[in-house]
């Protein structure tokens, strides 16, 4: 006979019939018998439990007893013993010892590294439940105290089930109900640990770090409890693993490469002997397409692979750009590399171009530049190849382009197209990947290639119609391309005619609807996730699946769809013949701003890193969008644009990518962009004008606009944030006091204090981050009016409210400002730690050179009592500002070798190095204000070692120039801005 407790009582007989058991009592009776099946349990016990409420005399019970005896039959007698009873069964015959008995097997060959028998074990164990244990013996103690355990056992063994299958593999399949799980059971740490495992071997190290904040949070909030010591450990390990931001990698091919295998070997030679290597060819030839193959094979420590397609204005049709200035095309570099072009908190240093940061980041680094469809931008692109390889010794660029960069030393290999042989061999490859039997004859197939020029891309969009035609069909259709071919448009560029006439045949075969999708998918400058194709070109996911199969689109990863370029810039001539330009892209920008605007809320949040990623990979939309905002005199349109965007472009340090286009609407003084502020707020615009502000003052050419505008852009940001209610973009007001924060001219430090006093008046703000900001700016205040205490209450207020909405850059903020107090107050243990927190933020935001940052802080707190780990700081940070390309950063660094230096007893080394540093700071920006200071003290320091006494004055006088503004006497402010006391010693006595 077989017992059952794992949902409703009962009994079975061994040829699987039901024993009827009768009414409740006796169900009850046989449920705690059977809890531990062979042991005595209590008559009085018994009496107070098979019927919770009511009072069963022993007789009752015994008459029950005698009942169930007689429903069991002798298979399960039912004896007396002493003052009780019990059920004389075997414990394997219940199912609840059964499970426990396998749950533990498959914990046990869990253990011993079997995860496959601890999968199938545990499996078996969790079938045999077919509901709640003990199920409606809720008012029996017994009852539910065995439940309680026997439910714990069922969720260990659940959890025990699923890391068996992730050691199996199985981390897909485990996500779903890893999620569910731990929504259920958000306060247990197991299903959280396990989540995070298996998204990271999933690659979304993002998400799962976003677990382990949920997790933290839910802790905190509802046990005032800290993440147990394993779940801690397996997020800083995590961090760790998590894939650091590289060089990308040129894109995977998913079909082979026929026909190029001698030009791809002439190539790779000429590149050991070149440092440039054009290959050059009307579209459509295979340039792009060598070039990976080429890339693969290149024999250099790294690759990375720039597509330059993107950066082309005026449509995809338009003219070759003729700016001989490397910025978008370094910026695009920049972000191939997986490098930002600022700092999270501004404190990036100066506002230098990306080629600046550029050449930094690749002066001494072995690498093989991909840069492909140059002819977009060739002037650009040409001098930005001039300006690396005359800066980085050992980089090698590969180029792709409709015609040469001209550079001095270019090797130009022409790519042809192919040859008879090679055509056909490409053809039937590519015919043969979509249909099955015959590709066609050998004279059809080379007829049809000779028709098409041998251009590659033409074959295989010929090759695709295969799907639904029969060669002999499509043989019969080439008169008409052939016509078309050779008497196309002598107005049209030479580039264009050949694959206008080959695109023009593929896009006559799509139906209306294809075709209304794929002229409007071509606004998209970096391609579209299929939520936002289908909204922006009114179509369905079926139509772009067509669009997918017949090679006019093709997938991109992440989801993520794409036009080759060739087929948009055809697209393009579509979408103006139908009189859909202005609408789409209209269209584009406003599910730009959407988007970016109901991502907003989020970035400053615990979902963050979700966030951040969706909105990268719309980075060259966004750009695409403001470009035509602009252009058009969309002026509300740019400007709701740069403002809805401004937190993430902060946050990923890509502001300077949107400033050209802040820049032309402040610089538009006689146009219809004209901004007058007054208009911009009676439109309750403000807010977004001091954005615009904001983001042009990021660049070197933003400065005089940012003198120009900044009193009145101020006004209007106080207007949208008067603190009793919200403005829309917290972050923008925080930013523009952190801008002018370390400002010393008179004039300069009253719009300071006019920046520090609006974010100070957000503490009573119903925005939950504004008052966080408030209190962060506050403990400043407080600082500078000599209350440290007093500050460091208000950032740990700080600390905790942006710690409290799961905002990492919030929270680092006020970590970094404890440590500097803990640090004044000599506190170096406290500094370090505080420091660490702040650092594991910026490692799970990716901030290369805000980590730099801020193991420059830490060295300075190690330095007085541990110069061995200060230097381990310096020098890490130094790499990672010179692998980020962040001048401010490696400034920051060899300032910190120096004061090593000059402790060490080594002043030359100690002189060099600060004039080092003093070289790539910029004097005027805010962040940089400190370690110019301390440059400058230590060379004062090393000329007083030398004996020159008037050079030591000099310097301490510049010191003491810089800060006379910022504090009720020198010494004071020097102490403010967190320098030695021994450098405000020798600075005070000058």
């Amino acid at each position: 006979m077989w017992f059952g407790i794992l949902g409703e009582t009962q009994a079975r007989h061994d040829d699987g019939t039901e024993v009827p058991l009768g009414g409740p009592a006796r169900r009850a009776l046989l449920a705690l018998l059977l809890i531990s099946p062979g042991r005595v349990v209590p008559a009085e016990r018994l009496a107070e439990e098979v019927e919770p409420g009511a009072a069963v005399s022993a007789h009752a019970l015994q008459s029950q007893v005698s009942r169930l005896r007689t429903a069991l039959g002798p298979a399960a007698p039912i004896e007396r013993v002493g003052a009780g009873y019990r059920i004389a069964v075997p414990e394997d015959a219940v199912d609840a010892a059964r499970f426990e008995a396998l749950a533990a097997e498959g914990r046990a060959a869990l253990t011993a590294g079997d995860p496959a028998r601890a999968a199938a074990g545990l499996r078996r164990a969790l079938e045999l439940w077919r509901g709640p244990a003990l199920a409606g013996l809720d008012g029996s103690e017994s009852a539910r105290a065995a439940a309680a355990r026997l439910e714990e056992a069922r969720l260990a063994a659940l959890e025990d089930r699923i890391e068996a299958e992730l050691r199996l593999g199985e981390h897909r399949a485990a996500v779903a109900e890893l999620r569910e799980l731990a929504d259920r059971h958000p306060l247990r740490e197991r299903p959280a640990a396990l989540l995070m495992r298996a998204l990271s071997a999933q690659g979304r190290q993002a998400e799962a770090l976003v677990v382990f904040e949920q997790t933290r949070r839910h802790l905190a909030e509802e046990l005032g409890a800290d993440p147990s010591a394993g779940l801690t450990s397996l997020h800083a390990e995590l961090l760790d693993t998590a894939p650091v931001p590289g060089p990308a990698a040129p894109p995977a091919q998913l079909t082979s490469f026929v026909g190029r295998e001698e030009e791809a070997a002439e190539a790779l030679a000429l590149l050991q002997e070149s440092r440039l290597v054009t290959l050059t060819g009307p579209g459509g030839v295979g340039k792009t397409r060598l070039a990976v193959e080429v890339a693969a094979t290149a024999a250099t420590a790294g690759v990375c692979f720039v597509e330059l397609a993107a950066l082309r204005e005026g449509g995809p049709s338009a003219p070759p750009e003729r700016d001989p200035r490397p910025g978008r095309a370094a910026r695009s570099v920049l972000a191939a590399l997986g490098l930002r072009e600022n700092g999270l908190q501004m404190g990036d240093g100066p506002p230098r171009t990306a080629l600046d940061r550029l050449v930094a980041a690749l002066a001494d680094r072995p690498l093989l530049l991909v840069l492909d469809n140059c002819e977009h931008v060739v002037d650009e692109a040409a001098a930005l190849a001039a300006r690396l390889l005359a800066a980085c010794p050992r980089l090698r660029v590969l180029a792709t382009s409709r015609e040469p960069l001209g550079v001095i030393g270019e090797h130009v290999r022409q790519v042809r197209p192919l040859d008879e042989a090679a055509a056909v061999r490409l053809f039937t490859d590519r015919a043969r990947a979509v249909r099955r039997g015959p590709t066609g004859a050998p004279e059809l197939v080379r007829r049809i290639c000779a028709a098409l020029d041998g251009l590659p891309l033409a074959i295989e969009l010929a090759a695709a119609r295969l799907r639904t035609l029969e060669p002999e069909d499509l043989a019969g259709r080439l008169d008409d391309l052939l016509g078309i071919t050779a008497r196309g448009s002598r107005t049209s560029a030479e580039r264009h005619r050949t694959m206008r006439s080959v695109v023009a045949w593929s896009w006559d075969l799509l139906t209306d609807a294809e075709q209304r999708a794929a002229r409007r998918f071509t606004v998209f400058a970096g391609g579209a996730c299929g939520e936002s194709a289908r909204q922006v070109c009114g179509t369905d996911a079926d139509v772009l699946d067509s669009l997918a199969d017949k090679s006019l689109l093709e997938t991109a990863g992440a989801g993520r769809l794409r036009m080759l370029e060739t087929v948009r810039a055809y697209g393009t001539e579509r979408l103006e013949e139908a009189g859909e330009g202005e609408a789409t892209r209209r269209g584009h920008a406003r599910h730009l701003l959407e988007l970016h605007r109901r991502a907003d809320p989020h970035l400053l949040r615990a979902e963050q890193l979700r966030w951040l990623p969706r909105l990268a990979a719309e980075h060259d939309n966004l750009l695409a969008a403001l470009r035509w905002a602009v252009g058009a005199h969309e002026t509300r349109t740019a400007l709701e644009l740069l403002a809805a965007a401004s937190t993430s472009l902060w946050i990923r340090g890509a502001s300077a990518a949107a400033a050209p286009y802040a820049l032309a609407l402040l610089t538009d003084d006689a146009g219809p962009g004209h901004l007058v502020a007054e208009d911009l707020v009676a439109q309750d615009l403000g807010e977004e004008y001091a954005a615009c502000v904001l983001l042009a003052a990021s660049t070197t050419a933003g400065r005089p606009l940012w003198q120009r505008h900044r009193t009145a852009a101020l006004r209007a940001l106080a207007a949208a944030w008067p603190g009793d209610r919200p403005g829309r973009y917290p972050v923008v007001p925080l930013l523009w006091m952190m801008r002018t924060a370390g400002e010393t001219d008179r004039q300069d430090t009253r719009h300071a204090r006019d920046a520090f006093a609006l974010v100070s008046s957000q503490h009573d703000c119903p925005d939950p981050w504004a008052r966080a900001a408030a209190r962060y700016v506050s403990g400043y205040a407080t600082l500078g009016e000599g209350d440290a205490a007093g500050a460091e209450r208000a950032f740990d207020a700080a600390a905790d409210r942006f710690r409290g909405l799961g905002d990492r850059w919030g929270t680092a903020l006020a970590l970094d400002a404890l440590a500097g107090l803990a640090a004044g107050r000599a506190d170096r243990a406290r500094a370090i730690a505080l420091t660490d927190r702040a650092l594991v933020l910026t490692g799970e935001l990716g901030a290369a050179e805000d980590s730099a940052d801020l193991l420059v802080n830490r060295g300075d707190h190690r330095l007085p009592h541990d110069p061995a780990a200060a230097r381990e700081d310096y020098s890490r940070a130094a790499a990672l500002a010179r692998g980020s390309g962040s001048p401010a950063a490696h400034a920051a660094a060899l300032r910190g070798l120096g004061d090593i230096a000059l402790l060490e007893g080594r002043p030359q080394e100690a002189e060099r190095l600060y004039a080092d540093a003093l070289d790539r700071i910029d004097p005027h920006w805010v962040k940089s204000l400190g370690n110019r200071l301390r440059c400058l003290g230590g060379l004062g320091r090393t000329a007083e070692a030398r004996g020159d006494r008037a050079a030591a004055r000099t310097h301490y006088d510049s010191v003491a120039a810089a800060v006379s503004a910022l504090g009720p006497s020198v010494p004071d402010a020097l102490r403010l801005l967190g320098l030695p006391e021994e450098l405000v010693t020798a600075v005070g006595a000058r």
